[in-house]
């Protein structure tokens, strides 16, 4: 299993809207984050969903300033897919 898929299974979580957050960072953004960024999206993700879904819904931040800018990344990608990207995710999710 190649490492984004690891990251894809691991974005998948007890709440349809984190697993859509996370996932959209992953297939958006992560492949072109810093290392620090993707570092700190890691630790996102070893974060309980019930300390995650207050920082991606509400307007809580974390106290680590990797970690908030991260969430605030996060919270601003648009919601909308361009055609490739719903398939690309669709694919990815089935893998």
């Amino acid at each position: 299993m190649s490492e984004l898929n690891k990251l894809r299974w691991r974005c998948r979580r007890g709440t349809l809207e984190l697993d859509l957050l996370l996932l959209r960072y992953l297939e958006r953004a992560y492949l072109s984050a810093t290392s620090e960024q993707q570092q700190a999206f890691l630790r996102i993700l070893d974060l309980e969903d019930t300390e995650l879904m207050p920082y991606l819904m509400a307007d809580r931040l974390p106290a680590d300033a990797n970690l908030a800018q991260l969430v605030i990344a996060i919270r601003s990608l648009p919601a909308t897919l361009q055609t490739g990207e719903q398939a690309a995710t669709i694919n990815g999710a089935a893998n």
